[in-house]
């Protein structure tokens, strides 16, 4: 991270960061925020349901008025998978592109009131910003946690369930026509919503040297290690700078750890709720295999109260990572960015069980590099994990592959 003083410009004394109030966008711009902050003047944006947690992490905040927590919740967390369901994409996609535009509309305000920043470093799931920035005559990075998803004209795609690095002529064929086949759902998609994202003031997909509007065209600070990720011909505006890691102290209880017990952490973070019952239930059938262990399910919601226990399986409402993941000798998780690199930084074996999103190309990169073990057959292979986790915690995971 402190790489990141290097890329900063001169003159530059206000940084606003942006992100919307979810744990995995939210809690890296806070670890940039407290970096930056022993430099610069920083200021987070966000959304009222965070501001006590950009307190506790001892930096200034600023919330956008009215209640944008609720509806964004209830867009990108339903109760249902959205998956590849065409309705069900069509709603999600309409709602976002509306909150995003409000979201650009309540920033503008917010900063004619308070003073627009030098230098605003917006989460990529923000678009919106860039045009805001553009019209307040604001410099504008963003900051992305998965680099893996940005378009370039060679190797692994995202997106299309996890794709390894091409071997061969056939493979690299592959490729090429799985780019073009998210290229073109991602043109099919603008078009589609093209009258609602103009409202954005987003007048295109790209831009004309090829590269995606959505992202800045000086600066994408990829929160990733360029070593851990697949050889490709990065966007010249792309800057490694390392994980951004930090989690805010909450009053959540401990985890009940039993003594001369092996334990085991569980979590599909913080969306995904459609999805956890039956994990759960797939981890309680994994635990009875391993009846000397003691597996901790988490649901990673701060404001859901108790715990459950039954036989020796926990379901616990959230496990602070920076406080008790070194407690665990192996996590099973859902390859989502945050509990990833915190597992890699603190050297805690893995098994990953991707379930949406970019979370099956995270699984292929550490089964890749041999920093964990990629469960590939869904609740079943989860329900029989017992030898992979043995062998994770009594070997090297090079030595399984």
């Amino acid at each position: 991270m402190q790489r990141l003083f290097d890329l900063i410009p001169a003159g530059v004394t206000r940084i606003d960061l942006l992100a919307p109030p979810f744990s995995g966008h939210l809690h890296p711009v806070l670890a940039m925020g407290r970096v930056l902050s022993e430099r610069y003047q920083v200021r987070i944006i966000s959304t009222r349901g965070v501001a006590s947690s950009v307190t506790a992490a001892g930096l200034a905040g600023l919330s956008l008025p009215g209640d944008n927590d609720t509806p964004l919740l209830s867009v990108v967390n339903p109760k249902y998978a959205v998956g590849s369901h065409p309705l069900r994409l069509y709603r999600q996609f309409r709602r976002v592109v509306g909150l995003l535009k409000n979201f650009g509309d309540e920033l503008e305000q917010l900063w004619l009131r308070e003073g627009a920043p030098d230098l605003a470093i917006a989460d990529f799931t923000l678009p919106v910003v860039g045009e805001v920035c553009r019209r307040r005559d604001v410099l504008w990075w963003s900051s992305l946690p998965s680099p893996c998803v940005l378009d370039t004209p060679d190797g692994a795609p995202a997106y299309c369930g996890g794709l390894m690095p091409a071997q061969n002529g056939y493979q690299r064929l592959w490729h090429a026509l799985q780019r073009k086949k998210v290229r073109l759902f991602k043109h099919a998609v603008f078009w589609l919503f093209r009258d609602v994202i103009r409202q954005t003031g987003i007048e295109s997909l790209y831009r004309q040297d090829g590269s995606e509007s959505a992202y800045s065209p000086l600066r994408i600070l990829a929160l990733s290690e360029e070593t851990f990720e697949f050889p490709r011909s990065w966007p010249a505006a792309v800057s490694f700078i390392g994980p951004a890691l930090y989690t805010p102290p909450t009053q959540c209880a401990a985890p009940p750890f039993e003594a001369n017990k092996r334990h085991v952490l569980v979590t599909l973070g913080t969306h995904l709720d459609w999805h956890k019952d039956a994990v759960m239930n797939a981890v309680i059938a994994l635990a009875s295999t391993l009846p000397d262990w003691v597996f901790h399910f988490t649901d990673g919601h701060q404001t859901v109260a108790g715990q459950q226990q039954q036989d020796n399986v926990y379901r616990l409402a959230w496990v602070n990572y920076d406080n008790w993941l070194t407690r665990y000798d192996a996590v099973i998780h859902h390859g989502g960015a945050g509990i990833m690199w915190h597992c890699l930084e603190k050297n805690i074996p893995a098994l990953v069980y991707p379930v949406d999103y970019d979370q099956f190309d995270h699984a292929a990169r550490l089964d890749w590099s041999g920093k964990g073990i990629w469960i590939k057959d869904g609740l079943k292979g989860l329900e029989t994990a017992g030898p992979l986790l043995m062998a994770l915690v009594y070997a090297d995971v090079s030595d399984q592959r």
